[in-house]
């Protein structure tokens, strides 16, 4: 067994679009990326490669590389479970958190959920997507910024 951990945040501007979990959530704001600044995919394909020590994000898809320019964040989680796969791994289990003061993400959680375990070949049972706000209190409280962490728990399935 492998366990990953993974986080995100993206700072919030007006006319930008708020991608979560591969779903276009209505916002007058939104995340600010070189990519989609899916904050949710992201950290949990950092996670994945956490698991399997295979560096981050970054040195993957990185911000410099003209590629991954409005990305679709999908595409970077499906590599990093090419990478689980081919490393003779599966993931068992997902839990993530979105931290994010408004707009409320609860009608958008089964969906986010869904499009993970789709890509990832899992059960809708075997992830987890929670939402909090921060209670007013920072930049996330503030609207000026969205957050996710993840944590992967993988299974090695051959040698």
């Amino acid at each position: 067994m492998r366990i990953g951990y993974g986080n995100d945040i993206h700072r919030l501007e007006s006319g930008q679009k708020l991608i979560l979990g591969g779903i276009e959530i209505p916002s007058d704001r939104g995340s600010v990326g070189h990519s989609d600044g899916d904050a949710l995919l992201h950290a949990l394909t950092d996670a994945l490669l956490g698991a399997l020590a295979a560096g981050d994000i970054g040195s993957h898809f990185p911000d410099t590389d003209e590629r991954w320019k409005g990305a679709d964040s999908l595409v970077f989680l499906s590599e990093a479970l090419r990478f689980a796969t081919a490393a003779g791994y599966r993931v068992l289990n997902v839990d993530s958190t979105i931290s994010l003061e408004s707009p409320k993400l609860r009608p958008f959680i089964g969906q986010m959920r869904a499009n993970i375990a789709d890509i990832l070949g899992m059960e809708t049972g075997s992830v987890s997507v929670k939402a909090k706000s921060n209670e007013g209190l920072g930049e996330i409280g503030n609207g000026l910024a969205v957050r996710a962490e993840a944590v992967v728990l993988l299974e090695k399935i051959s040698v």
